[in-house]
């Protein structure tokens, strides 16, 4: 579903990611690890579009620029950047319209109810919070009922309902046959659920580990620190 061939993104004589390759399929929840600087967020927004590149990205098969492709993708960015007069209403009508959905109003509802936000339906964008802005910003990113969805450090700023229902939302979607990316420092808070880790260093994905690779006794945690620790120096933006 969500597929990387051999991606490469250079920032003039800067190779920020490098011939990088990756898969996630229908119902898989792949984690991105990596120190800061590792080139986590560049390879994201580029998945998202949102930079040029060398190589080749598909969402369902699509071209990752494509409209076709930007239907089925979703995206909750580290940071939320909300229209800052718009209401929290207002910001799911716009997605809405967008992408043109029908008989939205329940879904929208919902994810409001679910995210303690049904009492700030008219609140503005500058109004709210940096914990609010990422609630408004996940209902926003899931209202279209992607088959995809990228998560940038999503627990950031959440108070702990907010991070037991984004949890219980990303297992679920994965449960319904959604691909997930999900890039955190918070290892522990995926411990549960993920099936596929990518560990970047510098650039480049320095390893590729599945659940079943890792023993009874050994936590994702241990992984990334034995494959990370001494490998730092050189990290990238």
């Amino acid at each position: 579903m969500i597929d990387v061939l051999d991606m490469t993104k250079k920032y003039g004589k800067f190779t920020a990611n490098d011939s990088l390759t990756l898969s996630v399929d229908k119902g898989e929840l792949a984690i991105l690890l990596g120190p800061n600087g590792a080139g986590k967020s560049t390879l994201i927004k580029s998945v998202c579009g949102l930079l040029r590149f060398q190589g080749e990205i598909k969402i369902g098969r699509h071209a990752n620029h494509t409209v076709e492709a930007k239907r089925l993708l979703g995206y909750v960015p580290e940071f939320p950047v909300l229209y800052p007069m718009l209401t929290v209403a207002e910001h799911l009508e716009f997605i809405a319209k967008a992408y043109r959905l029908d008989h939205w109003e329940k879904r929208a509802e919902e994810l409001l109810a679910r995210f303690e936000l049904d009492d700030k339906k008219k609140k503005l964008g500058k109004e709210l919070s940096k914990g609010m802005q990422q609630k408004v910003s996940v209902c926003c990113a899931l209202l279209p009922q992607p088959q995809a969805v990228i998560f940038d450090e999503p627990l950031v700023g959440l108070d702990p309902h907010g991070i037991r229902e984004l949890k219980g939302v990303i297992a679920e979607l994965r449960d319904s046959g959604c691909a997930l990316l999900v890039s955190t420092h918070m290892i522990e808070s995926m411990e549960e659920n993920w099936d596929v880790t990518y560990i970047m260093v510098s650039g480049r994905i320095e390893r590729v580990c599945r659940r079943a690779d890792i023993g009874a006794d050994q936590s994702l945690a241990d992984l990334y620190f034995s494959i990370t620790e001494g490998k730092e120096k050189g990290a990238i933006l």
